[in-house]
């Protein structure tokens, strides 16, 4: 079947604004008509979007870390189905990725369940935000963030799609975290090689004395396979990333030295993922915006991953997630939520295998949950989904994992796992001298 075009105006033409439109401008209404975060605390009229209550901040009785989460929604049943039988009936709902997988894969399909707004952070977050909020203005045609200290949402009313983005790149991630995951490259026969990694992130807001100009620390420990294991990347990414390019190196432990990876940005290929990730795909993207021109296109009510704790179950096997074509449907849960469509273009002279993206941002927690991804052709390639997760003991927007599927080598890249593996560490305390070259290379020794 031939790849589906994004028709001229289509997109366009779907967006619903959300009710609080007419409050966009007013920082004022946040924690009143707005979430601290910025996002309508307000249901939607036909009730299949309650409001905002303050989200899932509470560690349910007897959470035990070694075990995993509690799914605090594991009684709930599907409310209905979506597959390539019923799609038109949902399709306002419906990205144009989701419709191709359907087409293409006649086992692909949405389970839905009842909407729940748990997304919340820390009450540090929130103060944060409305205090620097009124001082922060983007710089260098929006390429950087000036006034902006503590905060993990610099636009919570934003205005345009850069701004968008700069929130979902500043978000809170509990602080820092150390994730030890899975990530599964899987052919068109379904066959697959596992790697391994462990990954540490201090978000420079979380750090004493954090260098300047600095939004995040990375350390990315490989683990498996075996022909790749000792591999430890470390990233020190910058706010400004035109005044001051992305700070990458890399440990090869057959060489046993340690080298500067500048490649490690836009769209090099990601490390571990057989070429279906680029470097600024991981997360649903990061890195520097400069490469292309971001439109706000409005708020649209979709049907998002949202809630996976069924995904993230440590009884699972990743056979029990991985198959032929697509992960395994049963174990994906969506929900209908308002989110933010913003749409990258590329810039005429600039370079990136992506010309267009079309990026799905929860209102609620900032993150993306969905990306469209284009080629040169303006032709639909790769669909990438992020099965967003509250981190209750954190309290932060987190992921069970998250997905991309190539559909034109008809292959898919599943990363972010953790079933089989130790639970993830939030909230520790780290300097910049953690992430440092010496600390690479003890890691490396």
């Amino acid at each position: 079947m031939a790849v589906q075009k994004l028709k001229h105006g289509l997109l366009a033409a779907a967006i619903v604004l959300g009710s609080g439109a007419a409050l966009a401008n007013d920082l004022s209404e946040l924690g009143k008509s707005l979430t601290p975060v910025g996002a309508e605390k307000k249901g939607n009229a036909a009730g299949t979007i309650p409001d905002w209550t303050g989200g899932l901040v509470a560690v349910p009785k007897g959470f035990d870390p070694a075990k995993g989460y509690i799914n605090p929604f594991a009684d709930e049943k599907p409310l209905f189905t979506i597959s390539a039988a019923n799609m038109a009936q949902y399709a306002a709902n419906l990205t144009p990725g989701q419709m191709e997988m359907m087409k293409r894969y006649p086992t692909y399909k949405m389970n839905v369940y009842k909407t729940h707004r748990t997304a919340g952070y820390r009450q540090s977050v929130y103060d944060n935000a409305k205090a620097e909020a009124p001082n922060v203005k983007l710089v260098d045609g929006g390429n950087g963030v000036e006034g902006i200290k503590k905060s993990n949402i610099p636009f919570p009313v934003p205005k345009s799609g850069v701004e968008v983005i700069w929130n979902h790149n500043f978000r809170d991630l509990g602080g820092s975290f150390t994730r030890y995951s899975a990530d599964f490259p899987v052919q068109t026969d379904g066959s697959f090689t596992v790697g391994k990694r462990i990954e540490t992130v201090s978000l420079a807001s979380h750090m004493d004395s954090p260098e300047p100009n600095r939004i995040l620390y990375f350390m990315n420990q490989i683990t498996a396979p075996a022909n790749a294991a000792g591999e430890v990347a470390l990233v020190h990414e910058p706010i400004n990333q035109v005044a001051e390019p992305r700070l990458a190196w890399q440990y090869n432990p057959g060489q046993r030295r340690v080298i500067r990876a500048p490649e490690l940005a836009y769209d090099s290929p990601g490390i571990g993922a057989d070429g279906l990730r680029t470097n600024d795909d991981l997360n649903g993207f990061n890195g520097s915006p400069d490469r292309y021109e971001w439109k706000l296109v409005g708020k649209k009510e979709m049907y998002v991953p949202y809630n996976n704790y069924k995904l993230a179950d440590q009884t699972l096997k990743y056979s029990n997630i991985i198959q032929k074509s697509h992960v395994n449907p049963d174990m994906v849960r969506y929900e209908l939520h308002r989110v933010w469509v913003v749409e990258a273009t590329l810039k005429p002279g600039k370079r990136h295998i992506y010309a267009k993206r079309v990026f799905y941002i929860d209102e609620d927690s900032w993150g993306v949950l969905h990306a469209d991804q284009y080629d040169s052709r303006n032709t639909l390639w790769r669909v990438r989904e992020v099965f967003g997760t509250q981190a209750y003991h954190a309290p932060a927007f987190a992921s069970s994992g998250e997905v991309i599927y190539d559909l034109q080598s008809r292959r898919y890249l599943v990363g972010g796992l953790t079933n089989e593996e130790k639970f993830a560490e939030f909230g520790k305390k780290y300097s910049p001298a953690d992430f440092s070259t010496a600390a690479l290379r003890r890691m490396g020794r």
